[in-house]
């Protein structure tokens, strides 16, 4: 499946990409929108991090990174092993803050296991010419579980440099009761040092285990006093807005 990436708001995106493409305005309620393709012919894209040179990384469920520079998807080498399977596969890309002396790049993915796959996060050094991920290394995953569905996954840069990663439940049933297990990995927010040390900890849960009761957790983002809130899918639309504090169960 070939798929666009397209911009909203491409008056703030154009100048990263270069256009490639006349422009699309719509009206909407909110005023209107300008839709511009920038590059064109990328496969399930998952999701973005800018970089502060203007360059933009993409992951690809299917395994791939790439980075995007005037029009162009340049690949990635050194992105870690991926299950590619039903959900599964190369999630959630994040730029920390600090990149521009760091250079370095988080992942989360599915990751091949024992007893199946489980979602994971690590890191790696962006090369100064943008086509290697070097000495990347896995900082945290979960235990292995049959299927692709669930995965999450969103990370995120909290307020004081920790990294927040969110985890699905893997689609184990209407009971959750993985989610619910405060020793297990799925269905959880799941707090790290920048070095991958476990940042939360909580009596009866298990290291880095921030918060428990989740389903499946795929948007996440600061609000503007540093807090985390994230939201998940639901069954049959029931979807749903949190806003984080550890140790709780959202479930």
């Amino acid at each position: 499946m070939k798929i666009t990436f397209a911009a909203m708001g491409a008056l703030a995106l154009a100048p990263l990409l270069g256009g490639a493409a006349l422009a699309t305005t719509l009206e909407t309620s909110a005023g209107p929108v300008r839709i511009e393709a920038v590059v064109r012919g990328l496969e399930e894209p998952w999701a973005i991090g800018f970089l502060p040179d203007g360059g933009v990384l993409v992951t690809e469920r299917a395994g791939r990174l790439v980075l995007l520079r005037d029009g162009q998807a340049v690949p990635v080498a050194g992105v870690p092993e991926v299950y590619d399977n039903g959900q599964g596969g190369l999630l959630d890309v994040m730029v920390p803050r600090d990149f521009a002396d760091s250079r370095e790049v988080w992942l989360s993915f599915a990751m091949p296991v024992d007893g199946g796959a489980a979602t994971a996060v690590g890191s790696g050094r962006l090369s100064d010419g943008g086509r290697q991920l070097e000495g990347f290394t896995v900082h945290w995953h979960g235990q292995g579980t049959r299927g692709g569905r669930h995965f999450g996954s969103r990370v995120v840069e909290g307020a004081d440099g920790s990294i927040f990663v969110t985890t699905g439940d893997r689609g184990t049933g209407p009971d959750g009761l993985e989610a619910q297990d405060p020793q297990r990995a799925e269905g959880k927010v799941i707090r790290l040092n920048r070095d991958g040390s476990p940042a939360a900890d909580f009596p009866g849960h298990a290291a880095g285990v921030h918060s428990i009761g989740h389903r499946n957790p795929q948007g996440a983002a600061l609000d503007g006093q540093g807090t985390l809130w994230v939201v998940e899918h639901g069954a049959q639309g029931g979807d749903g807005l949190s806003r984080i504090e550890g140790g709780r169960n959202y479930g």
